[in-house]
């Protein structure tokens, strides 16, 4: 089983590029901003609370995120692997995924790191917004959640560079070029 964690801020091109890994490698796509966002739209009791803090622009606590992760985990048992899109945001989500994925015989087995320059961002989420609508694209909220990514999120990177796990891919340019980047990182990890 091949695992996959794509790492980037808001904007950064993680959906977009996710698509393209997991049409040409068949992996499942696990997104917490997905999970969070279905059970907001099925107004479950977990998406009341998600979206509470979701509009305080604060990152969901760690407990709900990996109850949520794992559940989706085990629900695709036969699969050739998972790309974790937008988890783990922390340290110890890290850890727990590591673990959680060593009780399952597996491992993190690449990160992908999209680098891309904050004004970048804040122009691809503005054209994101006129398309989609989506709430958390607002800008006050979108300040907080880059700002999140830059003070919280980006102290994963070490945790997983220690292991000799990260690939930095441009994440600015033609969106085919930086597949074939991602491609050449996760062929060389396979």
């Amino acid at each position: 089983m091949f695992n996959l964690v794509i790492f980037g801020p808001p904007g950064a091109g993680k959906g977009t590029q996710s698509e393209k890994i997991i049409e040409k490698y068949q992996l499942a796509h696990i997104s917490t901003g997905d999970m969070f966002r279905m059970h907001i739209q099925n107004d479950t009791e977990l998406g009341t609370r998600v979206k509470q803090i979701l509009a305080d622009g604060l990152l969901v606590p760690d407990s709900i995120t990996i109850d949520m992760l794992e559940e989706e985990v085990t629900r695709n048992k036969d699969v050739r692997g998972f790309i974790f899109d937008g988890f783990p945001r922390t340290v110890n989500q890290a850890e727990a995924l590591d673990a959680f994925l060593e009780g399952k015989g597996c491992k993190v087995d690449l990160v992908l790191q999209l680098d891309v320059d904050q004004q970048v961002i804040k122009e691809r989420i503005a054209e994101r917004k006129k398309i989609s609508g989506r709430a958390d694209d607002d800008e006050s909220k979108l300040v907080k959640r880059i700002d999140e990514y830059f003070e919280k999120t980006i102290h994963v990177l070490p945790y997983y560079q220690e292991q000799g796990k990260v690939v930095k891919i441009n994440g600015v340019g033609d969106i085919q070029a930086i597949f074939g980047m991602i491609s050449e990182a996760i062929d060389a990890a396979i």
